[in-house]
């Protein structure tokens, strides 16, 4: 019998299981990553294949890189797009209190991280933020929506939480759980793995290269990606984040 994990918060926001399962569902494309199977979803819970974890290998690493490629190949109707099977927004950041993580239509990623995601995430910042923070996020904002930062690259299916913790390396490889997937931009995932720390990661990154190249100068835009959650943890937790968050806008403001 299979094993079965069970993720539930009684109360916990409307359609939030719903979303995540098919997130979860949206991400499982023929030669992709692994992505743990949906077995059950309500209101107040979501029902998954339980995982047996083992420690990582270089092989492994390898086998995500490439296939973290493919995935991200699948694409997405625009950035900000959500996944099929889910209307409306998503959540972003722990199950105890994850913040909405807006869905949106929009065919330039600049503008699609200024409106829809940094924006709203330095609002609630804004008290803890100084005249000199507030006007390099709007520097950074506008620099944003210019397109400064635009490429030809279209939106990628991406699982948009892909920090270490939600690669769980298994027997048969590494497998992908706790989405908040989206139609994005594949260096954010790239940038994400790298913000915690994940085994292996410069053979994931070599892995991925050699199937999909990356635009040069991709390893020099890795702080930009990670603005986004560095700056929800500092809502979320303050401390240092919040330090590296005033840091992080003043460094692309300028840059």
């Amino acid at each position: 019998m299979t094993g079965v994990h069970r993720k539930a918060r009684p109360g916990a926001p409307a359609g939030f299981f719903r979303c995540e399962a098919a997130g979860l569902r949206w991400l499982r494309v023929p030669g992709g990553v692994p992505v743990v199977e949906v077995l059950d979803v309500g209101d107040d819970h979501l029902d998954l294949v339980r995982l047996d974890e083992v420690a990582p290998t270089p092989w492994a690493a390898a086998e995500l890189g490439a296939r973290l490629a493919v995935t991200h190949d699948a694409g997405a109707e625009a950035f900000g797009a959500p996944p099929a099977g889910w209307a409306g927004h998503g959540w972003f950041g722990p199950l105890s209190d994850p913040l909405p993580m807006a869905a949106a239509q929009e065919s330039s990623w600049g503008r699609f991280l200024a409106d829809h995601r940094l924006t709203p995430v330095l609002a609630r910042l804004r008290d803890d933020l100084d005249a000199d923070d507030l006007q390099a996020a709007e520097v950074l904002l506008d620099r944003l929506r210019a397109g400064t930062w635009d490429d030809e690259d279209p939106p990628a299916r991406v699982h948009g939480d892909l920090w270490q913790g939600n690669v769980l390396w298994t027997e048969s490889g590494a497998t992908l759980i706790d989405p908040a997937a989206h139609g994005g931009h594949r260096e954010t995932d790239l940038a994400m793995l790298a913000l915690f720390g994940l085994p292996h990661l410069d053979v994931v990154l070599d892995a991925y290269t050699a199937t999909h190249p990356l635009p040069a100068g991709w390893q020099d835009r890795v702080g930009l990606h990670q603005l986004y959650p560095v700056a929800v943890h500092a809502a979320l937790f303050g401390g240092g984040y919040l330090g590296r968050t005033r840091d992080l806008l003043h460094t692309w403001a300028g840059a």
